[in-house]
């Protein structure tokens, strides 16, 4: 039976069977579902996310078993806003990112921005980073300085995007449109600049909604409905 280690972090975990449980990791090697059998024991109380972990998979097919899960650094304790924040990144994951595709570079960005929101960093930035690395290692980035016919983004022009493509130049403004010079301001992580992260959540939602297959998040609701004030 082929084992595999590596470092893992839990995405999300359910009851399976009588005292086992069913957990989605993220991976260098990508996401992946393994039982994890005796789950009421020491193993189960590592199977929560935000844990960094060392994982050891049995089994080839798309179900593997965990054969050895073991702490591999300091828990990262989100509260609040943090947590909701994390549990939207672990959601956009398991909804995205295909099983069993490598993006070892993911799995850093994942392993740092988990660790800034534990440190109280600011929410807003961190997530639109992430989102942004997510479309771009799954081969759905976009330029954000130039529009789809290879011109240079104008500050004072107006833009929408194009499913698929990139930012399309408009005439006239329309819902949905962007500000020339919000998009310049997303291509420097210019966060300080107007209406640049307003901005940036709405240009990464209209970017990641046809890959979400039209289901509403439930992290996304659940923080609307209990966020906390956000104080950078």
């Amino acid at each position: 039976m082929l084992a595999l280690s590596q470092p893992a972090y839990v995405l999300h975990s359910r009851a399976y069977r009588e005292s086992s449980a069913l957990v989605d990791f993220l991976t260098p090697q990508g996401r992946l579902r393994a039982v994890l059998r005796g789950a009421r024991g020491k193993a189960g109380t590592l199977a929560r996310p935000f844990i960094p972990l060392e994982l050891e998979t049995r089994g080839r097919g798309e179900l593997k078993n965990v054969g050895r899960l073991e702490a591999a650094g300091i828990p990262n304790l989100l509260s609040g806003n943090a947590l909701f924040s994390g549990m939207y990144l672990n959601e956009l994951l398991i909804r995205v990112l295909p099983a069993e595709d490598p993006h070892p570079a993911l799995f850093e960005q994942y392993a740092l921005t988990v660790l800034a929101l534990a440190q109280g960093r600011s929410l807003e930035p961190l997530l639109r980073a992430f989102e942004w690395r997510l479309l771009d290692e799954l081969g759905y980035g976009f330029a954000l300085d130039s529009d789809v016919q290879g011109d240079a983004i104008a500050a004072t022009g107006l833009y929408r995007l194009q499913a698929d493509s990139g930012l399309l130049p408009i005439g006239h403004w329309q819902p949905g449109a962007f500000l020339g010079s919000e998009l310049l301001a997303m291509a420097e992580a210019n966060w300080e600049a107007p209406g640049a992260l307003a901005a940036a959540k709405r240009l990464m939602r209209q970017a990641l909604a046809p890959h979400l297959g039209g289901r509403p998040l439930v992290s996304r609701e659940l923080f609307m409905t209990f966020k906390e004030p956000i104080r950078d």
